[in-house]
């Protein structure tokens, strides 16, 4: 079996700052998954976009499945209509490769609890 590589997909910002908790979060992720890499691709204004980043866990990683996690609240026009468009793109530059694509993190019932725990915690 092949490497399963997760992609954390985010709009992008001009301020570098913007993508600190990101690479914070991909750090997290990294340190429980052994072998099995974790990279970041933004849609627009900052580096990598998605499909340079399938492209380096396909090439450089040998990943044979990857998943793309959006980092988006909810479903805008980006996850609903550009993200479906660059991931096609994606799979027809690896045919190879299962490439799959999760709902969006705020679409998650746990990530809820866990930004309504977090809002409670403010007012403590």
């Amino acid at each position: 079996m092949g490497k399963h590589g997760i992609v954390l997909f985010g709009h992008g910002a001009r301020d570098a700052r913007w993508k600190e908790p990101f690479e914070r979060l991909a750090v997290k992720l990294r340190a429980t998954r052994g072998e099995q890499p974790v990279v970041l691709a933004f849609l627009e204004l900052m580096e990598p976009d998605l499909p340079a980043a399938v492209a380096s866990l396909v090439d450089d990683e040998d990943c044979d499945a990857v998943t793309v996690v959006p980092v988006f609240f909810g479903q805008g026009g980006h996850v609903r209509r550009d993200l479906p468009l660059v991931l096609n793109k994606c799979r027809e530059a690896h045919p190879e490769v299962v490439i799959d694509c999760a709902v969006p993190v705020g679409e998650d019932d746990a990530v809820l609890d866990a930004v309504a725990e977090y809002c409670l915690r403010q007012v403590s």
